[in-house]
């Protein structure tokens, strides 16, 4: 007996509902879908069609700025969606046809042959480019992406001045740039700092620059016309930050937005190229530019990836140059990131990609780190190199070129950096002082780890330096010339240097020769100093006349030789003795101070009230 429900008179099957009544009842039938009409014409769908599609591209490519450049992987991102929303508008403008997946398939692909292709013809291309991109067929060519070239450390690494040697990380530049910007009232409740500091050589000096940045949305509206007044300059061996104002504001950069924002401004003027960050750097003059390295793939189509010049923009006019060849003042080209990269290809592959796996014969790598050193015009990026097959000890390092991407690999085995930093930690482990990343230098032919310790404001207090090789020899030194001294001597009674070499003068000692311009004279901690300014020059040399008792009796003219400190900033240097032509340096301590010396004040009456005025 079939099982039904009584619904008193009610019967739920003549609104298409259930029945628990005989199967065999007569159901209603089913509606058809009547088929959309299309719209208009085929010219007509076909237009509205590009049309659409065409507004799609236009509002992503200024939006997304994808390269239109086959190496690009964005690229084809962007052709796959255009091609699928002229398939869609395809769809909606001819009515929907078909039952079912295949049955739209069928549709779509009747209506869009074109869009068919050009997929078709892009899944091909990634197919057979990500092959022949491979790097396992292709290990050869990504070993030869860097050319490193062995060189000589004692020969070729001389000893630097005082003056090259950057003694603040990324980190403790940032603080000083917060630091500073914060007590200038008209700027600091406007404009922030972009965080990313660029490391240069200005001037002949180890620096760190960045841009402003427009404080939130609203600010730059405010202030978008006049565009960011200023920039910033942190010195890194005198820790001393500037703010320095421009007669013009900075209008293209990347705190900009619409057309002046600088990756906008890129792509609209060079629509085919790849660019790698941009980085903000100064020229000689103080001048602010983008650097924005083009970058190119040269393995297959996404493979090797490489910097082939750069573009250059004015931060303030947004005038744009390509330069296959970067002007020698540009310093940062090459990111430490992908030297470091290809370094690692031609230590893991210079023995085909089957030695990396099995049997890792001469397989090298990069340590986890790097730092930067000035070396003339340019500067340099260090990193450790360290055996595959052990992470306890470095078999060498490379320097390399941020400009040109020259390499060079120094073999000198030893202790990693990472061991440095806790040998040099140790050594003031009561202060809790934080080792920066290390350079290596030469010491008196002895490659040395060089550091600063940080404190726990992340300003330097310190300075250490250990050796690669017996990383047991560790000295510091509240200044540079101190730690050198320090860390010489201990050399010598390790018997590593000879006495003479340990008791060799600082090498951030410089002299400088020229007439007398000006003298004037100041009574500082008890111990009267003479300030020598020389024809030519805006900097004094201050000088001890207790220690240099030829000062008291020179007079404007005279032709005289400055020994002074090197690596200081403003405008008086310490100077450590003075001679004058044709005489032999003679030098006192406060004892043996002749009696009959002549009188300190040897100078004009307004010589003399002038000095305590503001040098």
């Amino acid at each position: 007996m079939p099982f039904s429900f009584n619904f008193g008179g009610f019967d739920p099957s003549a609104f298409g509902g259930f029945s628990g009544g005989d199967a065999s009842q007569p159901q209603r039938p089913r509606r058809e879908r009547k088929p959309r009409k299309a719209i208009g014409n085929a010219f007509t769908r076909t237009l509205i069609n590009l049309g659409v599609t065409l507004l799609f591209g236009l509002g992503y490519f200024y939006f997304e700025l994808p390269a239109l450049n086959f190496h690009a992987e964005e690229f084809y991102v962007f052709v796959f969606l255009l091609c699928a929303v002229y398939c869609v508008c395809a769809v909606l403008t001819s009515g929907f046809q078909g039952e079912g997946v295949k049955g739209y398939f069928g549709f779509v692909k009747k209506q869009c042959t074109v869009p068919f292709l050009v997929l078709a013809a892009l899944i091909v291309a990634i197919v057979i480019g990500g092959l022949t991109s491979w790097v396992v067929i292709r290990a050869g060519s990504y070993s030869k992406l860097l050319d490193v070239q062995t060189g000589d450390f004692a020969a070729e690494v001389e000893e630097i001045s005082y003056d090259q040697i950057p003694m603040l990380d990324e980190d403790s530049a940032a603080r000083l740039g917060s630091r500073v910007l914060g007590e200038l009232s008209d700027m600091v409740s406007q404009f922030e700092i972009l965080p990313s500091y660029t490391q240069i050589n200005y001037q002949g000096r180890p620096v760190r620059v960045t841009s402003l940045a427009y404080g939130d949305l609203i600010k730059w509206f405010t202030n978008r016309s006049d565009g960011l007044p200023a920039y910033l300059i942190i010195d890194m061996v005198t820790q001393e930050a500037e703010v320095v104002r421009l007669d013009e504001g900075m209008k293209y950069t990347t705190a900009e937005h619409f057309g002046r924002n600088l990756y906008r401004h890129l792509r609209f003027h060079f629509p085919t190229y790849m660019f790698a960050d941009p980085v903000f750097e100064i020229n000689e003059e103080g001048d602010p530019y983008w650097v924005c390295p083009r970058m190119v793939k040269t393995i297959g189509l996404f493979g090797g990836t490489d910097i082939q010049g750069a573009v250059l923009v004015d931060a303030v006019t947004g005038e744009s140059t390509y330069y296959e060849e970067v002007p020698s003042w540009v310093d940062h080209v090459y990111d430490a990131e992908m030297i470091m990269e290809q370094y690692d290809y031609y230590g893991m592959y210079k023995n085909g990609f089957l030695n990396s796996i099995f049997g890792q014969r001469d397989v090298t790598l990069t340590t986890d780190g790097y730092n930067y050193i000035a070396i003339g015009d340019d500067v340099y990026m260090y990193t450790g190199v360290t055996s595959v097959t052990s992470d306890q000890s470095n078999i060498g390092f490379i320097l390399s070129n941020q400009r040109t991407k020259e390499t060079r690999f120094y073999s000198v085995s030893g202790a990693t950096e990472q061991s440095a930093r806790e040998s040099a930690q140790s050594q003031v482990q009561q202060m809790s002082y934080i080792a920066t990343f290390p350079l290596l230098l030469n010491i008196a032919d002895q490659p040395t780890y060089f550091m600063a310790l940080k404190g726990a404001d992340g300003l330097v207090k310190m300075y250490a330096m250990v050796n690669v090789q017996q990383y047991n020899i560790v000295e510091t030194g509240g200044t540079v010339a101190e730690c050198e001294a320090n860390y010489r001597r201990t050399l010598a009674d390790n018997g590593l240097i000879s006495d003479g070499e340990a008791e060799a003068a600082p090498s951030d000692q410089e002299e400088v020769s020229g007439a007398i311009a000006e003298i004037r004279t100041a009574v500082l901690d008890g111990n009267s100093y003479y300030f020598l300014r020389l024809e030519g020059q805006d900097i004094f040399y201050a000088v001890n006349a207790a220690e240099n008792p030829l000062a008291v009796i020179l007079n404007a003219g005279d032709q005289v030789t400055i020994v002074y400190t090197a690596g200081e900033g403003g405008g008086i240097l310490s100077g450590t003795s003075v001679t004058r032509a044709g005489e032999t340096p003679v030098t006192f301590t406060p004892e043996e101070a002749p009696a009959d010396a002549p009188a300190e004040t040897g100078q004009p009456a307004e010589d003399a009230a002038s000095a305590d005025q503001p040098v």
